[in-house]
């Protein structure tokens, strides 16, 4: 009897929950049913004004907001979080991106896009880490959505310190983050998803739509695999 590679090497090497570290069944996708029926989802895709657009009032002018999950630090959506933007665990990216691509393909809210810009990284961290996260997660949302991922035309162009030991006061003072949009003529008319993987105070978000806001007639939602509670 043959067996399929894949079954031979799950014997082997079985694949365990990112989340609680239990054994996956073949059905389950990164993680298992139970984790997945416990995260904390917004729902945000279903309603406006929801808490994405509110803290965006009064900053820039955006058409439409949403994020997957509610974050809590040490809670299972961090957890997530940080294996995909430090232990190289792309695929969670790929699994979020997925999953909020469908929450928006059932919205009304969402169906006039014309493509996916993603917050970058400063090409030294880049560098060090080998990839972007957000990138990650737009590939996918590109897929589910049927639409282009733009990469490398928004330049990030100062370098800030990490937001993860900062409190949310010092994080909103972090004025500093500056970005450079290398063809605004390409984006001239055009609605444009701009992504990233967590919103706590909202100040990269808004340096990157201040950035895009040069462009001529340019409209900008915004979607985020996260929204700091």
């Amino acid at each position: 009897m043959q067996y399929p590679l894949k079954n031979i090497f799950n014997l082997f090497f079985p694949e365990l929950c990112l989340i609680c570290n239990r054994l996956l069944i073949v059905s389950d996708q990164l993680i298992c049913v139970s984790c997945r029926s416990n995260l904390p989802i917004t729902n945000f895709c279903d309603w406006s004004p929801n808490e994405v657009e509110k803290s965006f009032y009064g900053r820039v002018d955006i058409i439409s907001g949403t994020s997957l999950l509610y974050f809590n630090r040490k809670g299972n959506v961090q957890k997530l979080i940080h294996q995909l933007k430090y232990k190289k665990q792309q695929k969670i990216g790929l699994f979020l991106g997925n999953w909020l691509g469908q929450a928006m393909i059932n919205s009304e809210r969402f169906k006039e896009l014309d493509g996916i810009i993603p917050v970058p990284l400063h090409k030294n961290k880049l560098k060090k880490r080998g990839y972007n996260q957000v990138t990650t997660f737009g590939i996918s949302l590109s897929k589910t959505l049927k639409i282009p991922l733009f990469e490398n035309v928004l330049i990030r162009v100062s370098k800030t310190q990490t937001q993860t030991l900062k409190n949310r006061f010092d994080r909103s003072k972090n004025l500093n983050e500056k970005f450079e949009l290398i063809d605004t003529e390409r984006f001239k008319s055009k609605h444009i998803l701009l992504i990233d993987d967590i919103i706590t105070t909202g100040a990269t978000l808004e340096a990157c739509c201040m950035q895009l806001y040069f462009t001529d007639n340019i409209k900008i939602s915004i979607a985020t695999m996260a929204y700091t509670l």
